[in-house]
């Protein structure tokens, strides 16, 4: 008998709590991956505007891309917390910035001045670190809803406050496509 209640105990407080608390830790891992990303996309951020500066003395004929890239960091950096809003000022960031390395090609000057090139090799640098913190990011949240929609976690979500499914970090149909360069 005494068997019986112990089972019935842990099947009825241990099973919950350790349900409970994977989700909050699953929970808590994507919004740290998240942040992760916010740290990277802030650095690149920070990096526009050397890089536009760098590239204004070349390109004086290339006003509108040079303007592209500043609207976009613009908008990166306005977007604050919401993922949505982040994720499609990324990718027109993402956008801009190859516009201007394809660019780039053409202005052999440009191609061979050091602080281009530095500049270059830490947006390159921080676009794996992106690129990582945002297969990182999925993963998590491909963990998290995995334990929330599958049993026994669906019966256990409802307790801890969290959301029942959490968002991916999708990339946006423009960054499927082709960097389009237009020299009119």
């Amino acid at each position: 008998m005494i068997l019986w209640i112990l089972f019935a105990l842990f099947l009825f407080i241990v099973i919950p709590i350790i349900y409970i608390n994977k989700i909050i830790v699953l929970s808590n891992r994507i919004d740290n991956a998240w942040s992760q990303i916010d740290v990277q996309l802030k650095k690149r951020a920070d990096l526009v505007p050397n890089l536009v500066s760098t590239v204004k003395g070349y390109m004086k004929h290339e006003r509108k891309v040079i303007e592209m890239v500043a609207k976009a960091r613009e908008e990166m950096m306005k977007a604050g917390g919401d993922l949505k809003s982040m994720a499609k000022a990324e990718k027109q960031l993402s956008a801009a910035l190859k516009t201007i390395f394809a660019l780039a090609e053409n202005y052999p000057k440009l191609k061979a001045n050091e602080n281009f090139k530095l500049l270059q090799e830490q947006l390159e640098s921080i676009e794996n670190k992106v690129a990582y913190a945002r297969q990182f990011y999925n993963d998590s949240v491909l963990e998290y809803n995995n334990m929330v929609t599958t049993i026994p976690g669906v019966w256990f979500v409802g307790f801890t406050g969290k959301p029942k499914t959490r968002e991916y970090f999708e990339v946006q149909e423009i960054e499927r496509k082709p960097v389009k360069v237009d020299f009119e």
